[in-house]
Order: structure tokens, then sequence, then C-alpha cells
């Protein structure tokens, strides 16, 4: 298990590095297959061994080789996130056909995260494939988060899909704006991967958290009560936590 785990920590480093061009480019509207990355400020391509998930970023000191140019942080942050992930995913729900389904979920919800934080977007382009995959693999591959040794079931992926896309939409429209169309697709598609029990999980884990940074804003921050937070974040973090912690939590909570 920790051999499988260390290979799944390697693989989620190299897909994190194309999940930063996916965050970097998608919401421009560029290709994310060509040209190949390059130095934002000279413009430079970037060379193979100065590609290496988190190593090139630390032997660089996180600077540009060519021109000096600080590189972001968010870069190897992604990729170790989402390397770290893969692993918790391996660890959590062992070896078999589901680990390719969920590490693209959860891969999803970084790409999400990091968009939604610099764009104030949540792509179509993720969520509503998300879905489709999220209903036509509940039957077969996804494991139930809240049940051991189970399936999610078709009907149960249906009504999570149902339940997340008309509950946030709800919202959506008695919020005024308040609630973007990227969130009610983006639970949606949590609902198709998790159910029903996994979208009531989310919400609360995310208007939890989201109201408790929205209120240090305010305090610490002076941000007004009418400053625009995105709530994605917030979602996928909800959604990790349904993810891996969803029976410890319903077990808990309803014991017996």
């Amino acid at each position: 298990m920790i051999l499988a785990a260390s290979i799944s920590l390697v693989f989620g480093l190299i897909i994190g590095s194309f999940l930063n061009v996916c965050i970097y480019r998608g919401p421009r509207e560029l290709s994310i297959v060509s040209p190949s990355s390059s130095c934002p400020n000279c413009k430079t391509p970037i060379k193979p061994w100065d590609n290496i998930p988190v190593i090139s970023y630390l032997i660089l000191a996180g600077k540009c080789r060519k021109c000096g140019e600080k590189i972001s942080l968010q870069y190897p942050s992604v990729e170790l996130l989402n390397g770290l992930m893969y692993a918790a995913v391996l660890y959590h729900f062992g070896l078999g056909w589901h680990l390719p389904l969920l590490f693209a979920l959860v891969s999803s919800l970084i790409v999400i995260t990091f968009i939604d934080l610099d764009f104030q977007i949540i792509p179509d382009v993720i969520t509503l494939p998300g879905m489709i995959i999220g209903l036509a693999a509940s039957h077969f591959i996804m494991p139930d988060p809240f049940a051991t040794y189970s399936l999610l079931g078709f009907v149960n992926s249906v009504i999570g899909l149902l339940t997340g896309g008309v509950t946030f939409y709800l919202i959506a429209i008695l919020s005024r704006g308040g609630m973007g169309g990227g969130d009610v697709k983006m639970m949606a598609m949590v609902g198709s991967f998790m159910g029903w029990k996994g979208v009531f999980l989310t919400t609360l884990v995310g208007s939890l958290t989201g109201s408790l940074i929205g209120i240090g804003l305010i305090i610490f921050k002076g941000k007004g009560r009418k400053t625009k937070i995105p709530f994605g974040p917030f979602l996928a973090l909800g959604s990790l936590v349904a993810l891996f912690f969803g029976r410890m939590i319903v077990d808990w909570y309803f014991p017996g």
C-alpha cells in the first residue's frame, strides 16, 4: 500500500503540472495542448528539466532560469496538492477501477478552486461532462462515500444531481445574483458523484467555512458585507470532506 500510494503521489504530481496549464489557459480560452509552456514574462520555452513538478521550482528557487522573474507559488502548490490527494484517494479507497474516476474528481475540484479564485467562474467544460461521468459510473464503479463496500447506484446519483442542481438554482434565484450558475452546475456534478448525502454535507461544510472566512475578512481586512467571495473553493473543500469523511461524520452524528 505504501508503494502504491507513493506511485499515486508521483502520478498526481505529474498530472498536477498539467492542471496548472488548464488553470492558466482555460479561462483565457487558450489551447491546453500547444504551444509548450513558457515563462509568462520573457516567453522563453520551459525546458523539460525545468518542468519537473515541485523539484524544478525548488532548484530554480522559484525564479525563471532565463530572466529571473519570480514563478508563482501556485504552480508547485497545485502539483503538490494534487499529488497528496491522489495518494489519499488510494489509501482511503484502495486499488480498483474506481481510482481513475476519483482521481479525475479531485483534480476537477482543484482546477475549479483556483480558477474560481482568480476569475470568479466555474467552467462548464468541467462540470457538464462531470455530471455525465458521475451518472454513468455510479452503477458500475463509483463507491458510495457514505457506505462501506457499496456502489453509489444510479438512482442515488440521479437524486444527488437533482438535489444539488435544483437546491442551488433556487438559492441563485433567491439571492438575486449572489450565487452563480457555475456553483449550480458544480453542485449537480458533486451530487452525481456522491448522491444526495454528499450534496447536503458539502453544502454544510462549504457554507460554514465560507461564513467563517467572510466574517474574518470583514473583521481583519475591512471588507464590506457586499464584497463578493467566490464560493467554489468552499464547495470544493466541502466535497473533499464528504468524499473522505462522509461516512465517519454520518456515523458520529447518527450513532447506531
